[in-house]
């Protein structure tokens, strides 16, 4: 009950963050990738619906390797940190519960969509929803390198090595445009967010 608590405050804190008395602006271009990998490694589509297909063989970490930043995998389902939301959640199919609030960092609406023991957070830009982040609500999930709520600081070093930063009471990895983030308690993780770089501006 504890854990799921600290995760619905994170949640609401990353949702309203940049909020105070006036928008925050985010000055020049937001770079987005229109597909989940970059162009020179674009997946194939299905000639009939333009999504890309289904990637049914290999493990989750060889699905992972075509991208440039950590991607979470459900059900099959790659999901990047800055791609079209629509695309995203088309395959994930209808979210558990929905909610929008109009954004304090971009011009329109952020939206929430959970699907069971995650979260995904999107932002506006160029009238398309792009994907801010991914939360984990719960232990029944993990990250595409196994790593999941209530496993301990070691097996998370493991995973991901010690190359870590700590910002703003979080244990953060860099790779790509995005940051997985870690919040610990003690030796234990009591929290996990993929986060795209684009919410720091």
């Amino acid at each position: 009950m504890k854990k799921r608590i600290l995760a619905g405050l994170i949640c609401l804190m990353t949702l309203f963050s940049g909020c105070g008395n006036s928008a925050k602006t985010i000055e020049g271009n937001v770079a987005v990738k229109e597909s989940g990998v970059d162009s020179e490694a674009a997946p194939e589509t299905d000639d009939a619906s333009g999504m890309p297909e289904e990637r049914s063989e290999g493990t989750p970490e060889d699905m992972a390797a075509d991208y440039s930043g950590y991607v979470f995998i459900h059900n099959g389902v790659v999901i990047e940190m800055d791609v079209d939301a629509a695309s995203v959640i088309e395959q994930l199919g209808e979210p558990d519960s929905y909610f929008e609030a109009p954004s304090c960092a971009f011009e329109g609406i952020d939206k929430i969509y959970t699907y069971g023991s995650f979260e995904l957070d999107t932002y506006p830009t160029d009238k398309k929803d792009y994907v801010s982040s991914v939360i984990f609500k719960d232990d029944t999930i993990t990250t595409t390198e196994g790593i999941g709520i209530g496993d301990s600081v070691d097996k998370m070093e493991e995973a991901y090595g010690t190359g870590r930063t700590d910002e703003n009471g979080m244990t953060v990895y860099e790779k790509g445009d995005m940051k997985l983030c870690f919040i610990l308690e003690g030796e234990t993780i009591v929290s996990i967010e993929y986060r795209s770089k684009v919410l720091d501006n």
